[in-house]
């Protein structure tokens, strides 16, 4: 086969899988975190500043966490739906640490530019963060309440910024992390 063939061969596998995900289009529904009281591994990464940031430094804020890499074709197409997001919670308690695992500061800071990312960008050079919180799918997102504890999780790209989702998310703010049967309800609130 020549080299457009297989070019287009993996274009079409492409769309099939970001399209068979659930969110891939549009905002799906986010799964509650196995376990609620679960407090997410701390961490300490650069960003594309080179400025140090912790997870801790957030406490008090929903936070979402989204592990992702430029190769992750579902990965990208998720992004721009981040920054909308990023823009329509501005000034609110709220912030999204985009963790790039593998790749060199050089290739994420071309990408964010290109994209006009606003959110930070933190490296994970050597996949050890990503290694931490068990990650073994991208993207994978983690969405952290203001007590610092993993309240859900979204395997595969969502739709960030719809209605649904933002509402969602602005639902954390004032909430409590649930426990038991309230997770099962809170989750079934989120439209996929």
């Amino acid at each position: 086969m020549n080299d457009k063939a297989n070019l287009t061969g993996l274009a079409a596998l492409l769309l099939l899988l970001c399209l068979g995900l659930p969110g891939a289009t549009q905002a799906g529904l986010l799964d509650p975190y196995q376990d609620l009281d679960d407090v997410p591994p701390a961490f300490e990464l650069e960003d594309l500043g080179h400025t140090t940031r912790s997870l801790q430094e957030y406490r008090g804020q929903v936070v979402l966490v989204n592990f992702w890499a430029s190769w992750c074709g579902p990965c990208l197409i998720e992004m721009p739906s981040l920054q909308r997001l990023q823009q329509a919670m501005d000034g609110k308690p709220f912030a999204i640490l985009a963790v790039n695992v593998g790749e060199t500061h050089g290739k994420v800071w071309n990408f964010a530019s290109r994209l006009k990312l606003t959110f930070p960008m933190l490296l994970d050079a050597e996949g050890a963060t990503a290694a931490d919180w068990q990650v073994t799918f991208y993207p994978t997102t983690f969405l952290i309440d203001g007590a610092g504890r993993i309240r859900y999780v979204a395997y595969g790209p969502r739709g960030w910024d719809s209605p649904e989702m933002i509402q969602a998310i602005e639902a954390m703010f004032d909430s409590p992390p649930a426990t038991g049967q309230q997770a099962g309800i809170e989750a079934a609130a989120v439209p996929d």
